[in-house]
C-alpha cells in the first residue's frame, strides 16, 4: 500500500485549529491583561457567529 505523502493530502479539521489556536495567538499578543476574557475568546473564534461579516475585535496592542 502506498503512503499518501507526496499527494498533496491535507487534514483540514487540523489546519482549522491551527488557524484558531494563531488568531488566539495573536488576540492574546495584542491584549495588554495576563489573560483572554472568556467573551472576547468566544469572539475571536467566532463562537455562536452566523457569518464572515462577524469579524472579530481584537484589542489595540498596549504601549509599554
Amino acid at each position: 500500500m502506498a503512503s499518501p505523502r507526496g499527494r498533496g493530502v491535507h487534514d483540514h479539521v487540523a489546519l482549522d485549529e491551527i488557524e484558531m489556536c494563531g488568531d488566539l495567538m495573536i488576540a492574546a499578543s495584542s491584549s495588554g491583561e495576563d489573560r483572554l476574557a472568556p467573551a472576547l475568546i468566544d469572539e475571536v473564534l467566532k463562537v455562536g457567529r452566523t457569518g464572515p461579516e462577524d469579524a472579530p475585535r481584537v484589542p489595540p496592542p498596549r504601549h509599554r
